[in-house]
């Protein structure tokens, strides 16, 4: 068997596959979801949960499973989590109806939770400080690789096969990955875990916690926010959160370690990360809705515009990571940050007679902006915790991100709907229509500017994490 260190690039070489097919599926749903609306004969509230059942049951389950690939060992979680991702796959292209399509993204969720939780911790687990800067910034790279992927060959299959095929293609690269993780992981220093007990009841509360939150954003424009069922979610996850912090405080082995928080280098990137990914899933929700819509772009052309957000995500973050090891996190958060503010801001200006340039410029924007915040950031929450709690923080970092994933939909969701359907009185996106190009317009730059509001208050969250050198 080969030693650690010579096993170490097999490992990032599976982990990198790992978050490749996670992002690559998140980004080809996103362009696929206007014509998943259309082919399921659903509407927009309905389909949006594609997006955000995934999302919730991701940012759900990552603490729980950092946790577990903590007393169990990485590699099996890692195993399994690949096969749910491929079972909920294959699930995911047979579904029939929005109703399936939803329960099979959970199962599919499942399976992504676990590659998430382990993936960064693995990386650290088996390269040298010296170098985390660095690969962390090379899996940055992967991430944008699989979300720039994405849009094109989502826009391609949906040019010219149905958008089941979004799923199908997840198949053969999972089914080689969980037998190469059989084998690449065996005497990892982590493959075993502490077998610790579980904290079952953290687990549940954190599940009460995010699902109420998220449903009580999306449905707060149906519901109104001072309806019963709006207070109950309310209520429920408010009473579900004191709980969540009570229990993790008496436990022996919480599924959260509370002295976390009193790392000032953990809590305020955690809460930044949430916030960055909030703002930026803004633009990536809408941006198909408005290439398809007022725009009338084809699928392929919708693709092909969504691949520069990304296309920078690919370039910039390994030149991030390792600016890391010279400069720290705090100011290359704190530009990366802005940009994407400049970013948000810059597309409540923009309009359908406009070039495709003028598009092509504002999410470039987006993508470099995103790129140089990550890798540092990432890199700093898991230099600063004990490697006992590095599958915790591991955790945090992959919550983080997708709880911020799900607000930014859910909120984005919100704001569209409940004034797209206001300035038409009440007609839905489903029943577009070409004189309903005004009413869009301004319905986006409002959602835009909801964006643009969380992340220039990021800046001031990325900024009081102090420094670190």
């Amino acid at each position: 068997m080969l030693p650690v260190d010579k096993k170490k690039w097999k490992i990032f070489f599976l982990v990198a596959t790992s978050i490749f097919m996670s992002t690559l599926d998140s980004s080809i749903v996103n362009i696929a979801l206007p014509y998943m609306m259309q082919d399921l004969q659903t509407d927009l509230q309905t389909i949006q949960w594609v997006v955000l059942i995934y999302l919730v049951t991701v940012s759900s389950l990552l603490l729980t499973f950092g946790r577990f690939s903590d007393i169990k060992g990485r590699a099996p979680v890692y195993i399994l989590g690949f096969t749910l991702f491929v079972a909920g796959s294959l699930l995911c292209g047979m579904a029939r109806t929005p109703q399936l399509l939803i329960v099979s993204r959970v199962v599919q969720g499942f399976g992504a939770s676990m590659l998430m939780a382990c993936s960064p911790a693995l990386i650290v687990d088996v390269f040298p400080v010296q170098e985390r800067g660095k690969v962390l910034g090379m899996m940055g790279a992967v991430v944008a690789a699989g979300l720039t992927t994405g849009p094109a060959v989502g826009g391609i299959i949906l040019e010219y096969f149905s958008w089941r095929f979004i799923f199908y293609i997840n198949i053969p690269i999972g089914i080689a990955a969980v037998i190469g993780g059989m084998f690449v992981l065996k005497g990892i220093p982590t493959a075993r875990g502490s077998n610790e007990p579980m904290d079952k009841t953290g687990s549940v509360l954190l599940i009460l916690i995010i699902s109420s939150l998220i449903i009580f954003l999306t449905q707060l424009s149906r519901w109104g926010i001072a309806s019963i069922p709006s207070l109950s979610f309310a209520g429920l996850c408010i009473l579900a959160s004191i709980g969540f912090v009570a229990n993790e405080a008496r436990s022996d082995y919480p599924l959260f370690d509370m002295e976390l928080l009193k790392i000032k280098l953990f809590i305020f990137p955690v809460i930044s990360s949430a916030i960055l990914f909030a703002a930026l899933f803004v633009i990536v929700f809408m941006m198909p809705f408005y290439l398809t819509y007022p725009c009338g772009f084809s699928a392929s052309k919708t693709g092909s515009i969504m691949i520069v957000l990304f296309l920078f995500l690919l370039f910039v973050s390994p030149v991030s990571g390792m600016l890391y090891n010279t400069f720290g996190s705090r100011w290359l958060c704190v530009i990366g940050m802005s940009i994407l503010a400049v970013s948000l801001i810059s597309l409540m200006q923009i309009h359908p007679s406009m070039g495709v340039l003028s598009i092509l410029w504002r999410i470039a924007l987006a993508g470099i902006g995103t790129a140089l915040f990550v890798s540092p950031n990432n890199t700093a929450i898991l230099s600063c915790v004990p490697l006992s709690r590095r599958g915790i923080a591991s955790g945090a970092v992959a919550t983080s991100r997708n709880l911020g994933m799900v607000i930014g939909v859910a909120l984005a969701g919100l704001i569209f709907t409940r004034s797209f359907s206001t300035l038409t009185n009440g007609s839905s996106l489903e029943n577009y229509l070409v004189e309903m190009e005004p009413f869009f317009m301004i319905s986006f730059k409002r959602t835009m500017l909801m964006g643009a509001i969380l992340s220039v208050f990021g800046i001031g969250v990325t900024f009081a994490r102090g420094k670190e050198r």
